[in-house]
């Protein structure tokens, strides 16, 4: 039970906020606004009024009322009023929203409650309606107007085009206004309404009444207020839009003069009518049309003079209802007709510009350039122009020099002559011939020249004026190209003597470098150029330079680069930039003169990778190149010098030793010594007795051990050698050949153990003891006595005691030891 009772008050809660919304939404509350539509900007102000007999569960528990605009809290003031009802009142000051929605809400026991809501919405009054204009179509007789709307409202308005009739003549005028037209108004009726958001409706034609006066005009309502247009009286006919008449001919009359004549036709159903016609023509060169007005329709027939001769014209018409109303509509232009008329000599003269130089068998070789005549003075299309030395007289025609259609000549006439003469022809005649005076450019130049761009297709070229007094100006220019080229046309004359700018617009490109040089004329002479360049608009380069390599060290690299061609830079060249890096240290860059192909960079690190690339840069921008990759060295170049100078110096050293040591025989001998000779020993010059069989044990020097020695054989050294001084107990007379001495292993072979040549040495002496025993004696004592040592003879590194007839035994060329 304790839990059922503590539960109560809970669903107690839940039943009043249940009750609440009902009641809200059965009408617990109201909200009511002063005015639920307001001006922008303006204060609002809004009571909620909250009845305690509707909002069950409120009776008897204070009530508080609170307000929200949309989602913002706003503060009112809560009051009690008749009949246990409680009020709150709300003042917004500024109310700056087009729409929004004021909530009133009820809270109790710490819960709101929504019980009322009104909409408030804000706007400005509509805004007048402007440029009211109609259009009476013949097809159906309807009345098309059209206007423009004001500024928006933000609050709903509807729009309706409004007319009346006037049962009364009205007087006359070439505009009567509304207040006087329509003394007596009528009953104004909607004409028409717009769908869709339009500013234009028809008014049918059963409201309508053709030839007589109407009133017209636009009236725009909404919440705030009523905005009317200006009202328009007219008759409906004076605004019927007509069809357009058709040219029928065009000729000039009469012949040799500038005038035209042209016929036309009056559009179908319009025969009956007083009309009014315009005509307008332009050449295609005119940039605007000419305008003819004031033609009467109804005549079909009219002249116009003032037209350039050989020149083609487009020509059109158009025609209106003659009517005092200024609010007349016009036609449609008509479907245009082109005339050319007949055409004249050229008239006036040329502008021409010479140069001149030597040529061969004493004439003067001549480079004329003219401008061809505009088309006011050229009348008709210029077939070509000629050159004479002389200028044309009635009877006869000098001698042509140069005949051409274009606008230069080159020619070559005798020396000293100073004037030729100049004239264009067409189909009708020749013009009066120009005289050309040849003056030689050796006068004063000027003192400067500069030339700033106007805008991409021109420039303005600024000079400062001579001393001497100045009859014109010759300025030309030519674009700088890799090719070369020269620009017939690209030269013009300013004739102003007090000038000091002009305007060059002739063939000018942007990203285009141009040569500019001016010319002062003076009374008898041209004055010595002076140039400049320019360009008219100026970008990044379109690539940069591509580096090369010229040497590398271990702690510097030179590049070089070849100059961008001319048509690639786009501008003038302003620097160019080297960046370099390695993969461990940041960016490092250097800045060029633009004047320089070649750069040298310093500091890097020895044996170490970079990447190089260039950027060239203008006034507009720069342009980054390929990278160039590079290794330096680890020693640079006058180290490796120095290292193959040394290099080559120990050699030398070493080859001069080498043969001081071939040359001295004292080094020689030290280096390499004699050697004795086996054949002219004491072994050589001995006959040993009989020998008995007896072992003999031999022993390596690296693994000691027994060696069978089978034969020593000891040959008689070359005839005629004298032998050495020897023993006096020997017998004088030896055997020729010597005898081996063999030892027998076994029941085998006898193994050899060496061989004495006996051409090999010389020089050598007998033993002193008379009759050596077994063996003794065997080892040589070198040359000349000296005795040899174990370098002389031996082969064996220690020979054992045993053996002494071995020790020290070397023979050269003899076969060694087998074991």
């Amino acid at each position: 039970m304790a839990r059922r009772g503590a539960g109560t008050p809970l669903l107690l809660q839940l039943s009043l906020l249940l009750l609440l919304h009902l009641g809200g939404t059965l009408g617990c509350a109201s909200v009511i606004p002063d005015s639920p539509i307001v001006p922008l900007g303006s204060a609002v102000k809004a009571s909620c009024t909250v009845q305690r007999e509707l909002c069950r569960g409120l009776e008897h528990g204070k009530i508080r009322i609170s307000w929200m605009l949309d989602n913002k809290p706003v503060a009112g003031s809560q009051r009690q009023g008749p009949g246990g009802t409680e009020v709150s009142n709300l003042t917004l000051p500024r109310f700056n929203q087009t729409q929004a929605k004021l909530w009133c809400f009820v809270e109790w026991n710490g819960t709101k409650q929504r019980v009322g809501m009104t909409e408030i919405r804000a706007g400005y009054p509509p805004a007048k309606p402007l440029n009211l204009s109609c259009i009476l179509n013949l097809s159906d007789y309807g009345l098309t107007c059209q206007w423009e709307q004001g500024t928006d409202s933000h609050l709903p308005t509807s729009v309706v085009l409004k007319c009346t009739g006037k049962p009364h003549p009205l007087p006359e005028g070439p505009r009567a206004h509304c207040s006087v037209c329509c003394r007596s108004r009528g009953q104004a009726v909607t004409g028409c309404t717009p769908r869709g958001g339009h500013s234009q409706c028809t008014v049918p034609r059963r409201l309508l009444q053709l030839y007589r006066q109407m009133e017209i005009w636009v009236s725009a309502t909404n919440a705030l207020g009523t905005a009317e247009s200006e009202h328009l009286c007219f008759d409906p006919m004076d605004v019927a839009k007509l069809d357009p008449p058709t040219l029928q001919s065009i000729q000039s009359i009469p012949f040799q003069t500038d005038c035209v004549a042209l016929a036309w036709d009056m559009a179908w159903g319009t025969q009956h009518m007083e009309l009014q016609c315009e005509l307008r023509y332009r050449a295609p060169e005119d940039p605007a049309w000419a305008l003819v007005t004031g033609i009467i329709g109804r005549a079909g027939t009219a002249q116009r003079c003032g037209f350039l001769f050989g020149t083609q014209y487009h020509f059109q018409m158009r025609c209106r209802r003659s009517s005092a109303s200024a609010l007349a509509s016009w036609s449609e232009w008509s479907p245009g007709r082109n005339y050319t008329t007949h055409e004249k000599a050229p008239t006036g003269k040329l502008d021409a510009w010479w140069g001149f130089q030597p040529g061969t068998g004493g004439l003067l070789e001549v480079q004329l350039r003219w401008k061809a005549p505009r088309q006011r003075e050229a009348n008709g299309r210029v077939l070509g122009y000629r050159v004479t030395l002389s200028p044309r007289r009635r009877g006869r025609d000098p001698p042509t020099i140069c005949n051409t259609t274009h606008t230069q000549c080159s020619f070559s006439v005798p020396t000293g002559t100073r004037r030729v003469y100049l004239s264009a022809y067409n189909a009708a005649g020749e013009s009066a011939p120009t005289e050309v005076v040849l003056l030689e450019r050796k006068g004063q130049p000027l003192a400067g020249l500069r030339a700033v761009p106007e805008d991409e297709h021109s420039l303005w070229v600024h000079w400062e004026a001579p001393l001497a007094p100045v009859i014109a100006y010759v300025l030309e220019w030519q674009p700088v190209t890799a090719e070369p080229g020269h620009c017939s046309s690209c030269w013009q004359i300013e004739r102003d003597r007090a000038a000091t700018t002009a305007l060059i617009q002739d063939g000018i490109e942007p990203f285009q470098r141009y040569n500019i040089s001016l010319y002062p004329l003076y009374e008898g002479t041209v004055g010595v150029p002076i140039h400049t360049t320019a360009y008219s608009q100026q970008k990044a380069p379109s690539y940069a330079p591509k580096l090369h390599l010229k040497r590398i060290g271990k702690s510097e690299a030179e590049l070089c680069w070849e100059p961008l061609p001319v048509e690639m830079q786009n501008g003038f060249i302003t620097s160019y930039t080297i960046f370099w890096a390695n993969s461990i240290t940041h960016v490092a860059s250097a800045t060029v003169n633009p004047s320089l192909s070649s750069f040298v960079i310093r500091g890097l690190q020895p044996s170490t990778l970079y990447k190089v690339h260039i950027m060239a840069s203008t006034a507009a921008g720069g342009t980054n190149g390929t990278s160039l990759t590079l290794v330096t060295t680890v020693l640079d170049d006058t180290e490796i010098q120095f290292l193959f100078l040394t290099l080559g110096l120990v050699f030398v050293v070493l080859i001069v030793l080498l043969i001081c040591f071939q040359k001295n025989e004292r080094m020689k001998e030290q280096l390499w010594p004699s050697v004795p000779d086996p054949a002219n020993s004491s072994l050589g010059k001995w006959v040993p007795a009989a020998v008995p069989q007896e072992p003999l044990q031999v022993f390596t020097a690296r693994e000691p051990g027994p060696a069978a020695i089978s034969t020593v054989t000891v040959l008689e050294g070359e005839p005629g050698k004298q032998p050495g001084k020897e023993h006096p107990a020997l017998p004088a007379a030896l055997p020729a050949l010597p005898r081996p001495y063999v030892r027998q292993e076994g029941p085998g072979e006898p193994v050899q153990y060496a061989r004495v040549g006996g051409a090999g040495y010389r020089g050598q002496r007998l033993l002193p003891e008379p009759g050596p025993r077994f063996y003794e004696n065997l080892r040589g004592r070198g040359n000349g006595g000296g005795g040899g040592g174990a370098g002389d003879w031996g082969f064996l590194e220690e020979p054992p005691a045993t053996f002494p007839l071995l020790q020290g035994l070397r023979i050269g060329g003899a076969e060694e030891l087998h074991e």
